[in-house]
């Protein structure tokens, strides 16, 4: 049996930031490897700030990534998996939708799936120490705000509307910005190997989900995981991902 141990990184390095087009940046946690690292998108509007998904929350998320500091910061969640949520209390208000808001209001270690999947397969190198697997547990935000289908996210000069993409979850959500045809896609789909067996996943709900974002005018699509890519590579997945499962 092998001794190794992975090591420790330090708070000020858990985080980096990347600046996309169109005033999007990419906020990720490197030592967290790419299967199971989260994308956080931030958003900069003309009244306030958009961020989506928060992360593992291991390392205060707004403490360490300046550009999340800004007190009107909009919160949103993708889903309410472990890996997007962790740091969602540190936005006081987090808006989510309907299907999965009492999830977030009392998020376990079960249902956000981080008994199935926190380990050290995760890591290139853990989080700073106290931090260990066994202790791990998310806290709930002050306030819990649901979402529908068809609502817009008005940040000033930016309007993203809520699209319900149940199939990965059941409150699984994506944003879309018309304007410049940007899809936040969040884990429905993303360049990488899709998730579509956990405990409340739907296949029929997924391929429905798929073929309505496959309707969209899409240029850009930002997301859970992985690099961004573009809107016809986005046309190729959801063929693919149709005819591979016949549905």
């Amino acid at each position: 049996m092998s001794d190794f141990k992975l090591p420790n990184a330090g708070a000020p390095q858990w985080y980096r930031t990347t600046p996309k087009a169109d005033g999007i940046t990419l906020v990720d946690e490197p030592w967290i490897k790419p299967f199971y690292r989260c994308n956080i998108w931030h958003v900069q509007g003309s009244q306030r700030g958009m961020v989506v998904d928060f992360g593992l929350g291991a390392v205060p998320l707004r403490e360490q990534v300046a550009l999340l500091s800004e007190r009107n910061l909009l919160a949103v969640a993708s889903h309410t998996h472990f890996d997007h949520i962790g740091a969602a209390h540190e936005f006081g208000c987090c808006h989510v939708h309907a299907a999965e808001a009492d999830i977030l209001t009392s998020p376990d270690n079960t249902r956000t799936l981080a008994d199935q999947f926190l380990s050290d397969d995760m890591f290139e190198a853990l989080p700073p120490a106290p931090y260990s697997h066994d202790r791990y547990r998310i806290q709930a935000p002050q306030m819990v705000s649901p979402l529908k289908d068809g609502e817009i996210l008005d940040l000033g000069n930016r309007q993203w509307e809520v699209i319900h993409t149940p199939g990965h979850s059941p409150g699984g959500i994506a944003l879309w910005e018309a304007k410049t045809q940007t899809l936040i896609s969040g884990d429905l789909i993303y360049d990488g190997p899709l998730i579509e067996n956990l405990w409340h996943s739907d296949l029929t709900d997924y391929a429905a989900s798929m073929r309505r974002l496959r309707q969209l005018p899409v240029r850009t699509v930002h997301g859970g995981h992985f690099p961004s890519f573009s809107g016809q590579h986005l046309s190729q997945l959801i063929d693919d991902w149709l005819r591979q499962h016949e549905l």
